[in-house]
């Protein structure tokens, strides 16, 4: 029942999802007006607004103009609805769950909006921020100084690296690697590990393949953040268990 309540859910949250993805970054408020159909600007009946079910339904059209529903609409529903029912199996406890939840719904919208805008709303991290310290008080207050310290190196790390080299790190970034670190504690390390080593193969891959980008083109780093703070929820303390235990034979 918890497994099936939370893949509903979670699709659920990912409409919403792709609503935050589409109008935070124009400033629309993401509660009014209802959803449209973003080709001809018929309000979606209720009916035709049923997570992943519509989609299927319409043959992925519009029902009033026959216009291609953008495919990242049903993706991020599945996404979010997956990543919900990972997080329920995978974590155990109040706290955790919650914590890897709020992570989940965050790091989805926050990878759209970059990869599409090259932005991380102020709007939407500090919602991911406040939800973070909210929920770590009330479930966890044991453990809020470690994930407390946790936002505070980490943002102060991405800090001095935007300082530094501006090009390469925008304070959307730092903001969000520091929101990642209330929620992981000090599992944003492989966070960090998992963001950097994916996007400098990324990088190499594009430098290699695709004619015209060098070491100077921008590639937003949102969504490697966004990974490695999934790999980091949902494998962190496996590998930190690896490193202490087996590498260095403690």
């Amino acid at each position: 029942m918890e497994i099936a309540l939370s893949g509903v859910l979670g699709a659920v949250f990912g409409s919403f999802l792709n609503v935050v993805a589409f109008r935070l970054p124009r400033g629309e408020s993401v509660v009014r007006p209802r959803s449209r159909c973003p080709a001809c600007g018929t309000p979606i009946k209720p009916y035709d607004n049923i997570p992943l079910v519509s989609y299927l339904l319409l043959r992925g059209r519009c029902r009033a103009c026959k216009a291609p529903i953008p495919w990242r609409y049903p993706l991020i529903e599945a996404l979010t609805a997956g990543l919900c029912v990972a997080v329920v199996l995978t974590r155990h406890g109040a706290a955790p769950v919650a914590l890897g939840l709020c992570l989940v719904l965050l790091v989805i919208p926050a990878a759209a909006i970059d990869l599409a805008y090259r932005i991380i709303p102020n709007r939407l991290l500090a919602v991911g921020g406040l939800a973070a310290v909210a929920f770590g008080s009330a479930l966890d207050p044991g453990g809020e100084p470690k994930r407390l310290i946790a936002a505070a190196a980490a943002g102060g790390a991405f800090f001095a690296i935007a300082l530094l080299y501006p090009q390469g790190m925008g304070m959307g970034d730092v903001k969000l690697i520091a929101v990642l670190g209330l929620l992981l504690g000090p599992g944003v390390a492989v966070c960090l590990l998992a963001a950097l080593a994916s996007g400098t193969a990324v990088g190499l891959w594009l430098v290699a393949t695709r004619e015209g980008v060098g070491r100077k083109t921008a590639v937003p780093f949102g969504p490697f953040l966004a990974f490695g703070g999934l790999a980091a929820l949902f494998f962190g303390h496996p590998l930190v268990h690896l490193y202490i235990h087996q590498l260095l034979g403690r």
